[in-house]
């Protein structure tokens, strides 16, 4: 029974280790008219004073290819 045990919950540790871990990154307009990408959509950046422009970006290349083009928009410096 112990050994049926230890089987399974090494089988459960390595099968939560194995799942990738997702991330959301955003891009956020500080006040002053910067931006930057901020590693979790779902978290708010501390203070006042930004906008969330995109949310739910799967990548940092993602992230990164979403402020260039607000960028190049005109939306962010």
């Amino acid at each position: 029974m112990k050994r049926l045990a230890f089987a399974v919950s090494v089988l459960a540790l390595g099968l939560a280790a194995s799942t990738p871990a997702r991330a959301d990154y955003a891009v956020v307009q500080l006040d002053d008219g910067w931006c930057k990408i901020w590693w979790d959509s779902g978290a708010t950046p501390w203070g006042t004073g930004w906008t969330k422009i995109a949310v739910g970006l799967p990548d940092w290349l993602a992230a990164s290819a979403a402020l260039d083009t607000a960028r190049s928009q005109g939306a962010c410096h």
